[in-house]
Parts: C-alpha cells; sequence; structure tokens
C-alpha cells in the first residue's frame, strides 16, 4: 500500500460517524469468536469500512448517502468487483449499527459457520 493509500485509510478510521465507532467496538479485538476485523482495509483499489481476512469477509456501514443512485451504482459495482476476488460483502444501515447491533453479530457469526477454513 503506498504511504498516500495509508494516510488515507488513517484519515478514515479517525473520522469515523458513531454508527462506524460501534461497529468497531464489537469488531476489536477478536470479540466475535474470536475472528480478527480491520477498520478501513485496503482490498485491490478499495478501502473496505471492516474486514475479516480469515473469512473473507467485508462489513459495510452504509450512510444516507448510500441512498443515492449514483452511489448505488457505484455500490453494487464495489461489491461486484470485491465478490469476483473471493470475499462476501454484509452491508449495514447506519440505523442498524446503531440500533440493531445483534443482526450484525448474528450475520457474522452465520457467515463464519459456513465459511470458517
Amino acid at each position: 500500500m503506498t504511504l498516500k493509500r495509508t494516510a488515507f485509510a488513517r484519515s478514515l478510521r479517525q473520522a469515523s460517524g458513531l454508527a462506524e465507532q460501534r461497529v468497531w467496538a464489537l469488531l476489536r479485538s477478536g470479540q466475535i469468536d474470536g475472528h480478527k476485523f480491520r477498520r478501513q482495509h485496503p482490498i485491490g483499489r478499495y478501502l473496505a469500512d471492516f474486514v475479516c481476512d480469515r473469512l473473507r469477509l467485508v462489513i459495510e456501514i452504509d450512510g444516507g448517502v448510500h441512498d443515492r443512485d449514483e452511489v448505488v451504482t457505484s455500490d453494487h459495482l464495489r461489491q461486484t468487483d470485491l465478490e469476483a476476488l473471493g470475499w462476501t460483502v454484509l452491508r449495514f444501515s447506519n440505523a442498524q449499527a446503531l440500533s440493531e447491533p445483534a443482526v450484525i453479530t448474528t450475520a457474522i457469526r452465520a457467515h463464519a459457520r459456513l465459511n470458517t477454513p
């Protein structure tokens, strides 16, 4: 990863919103069955919100901007590209992250049961 991309990823981590902070609190330090997640992690040309390399899992937390047509199209292309690289992408809204965190942990555990090497 280039220094420019490293700095950009670091700035995104520092400027994360409340929903991403709450999800990170759930994921950090292997709290979900020991699975290690990274935040604002590069995969190809993308920076994923949260990544578990072992599970080949990307967690994306989508704010309101992701409802706009051009962003929906961009998100679809990004997800297709990541899936072509062998990743599974789970998307959750800011609202889910803030009010229903159990939905996120349940989805991660379900994915892990089906995909643990």
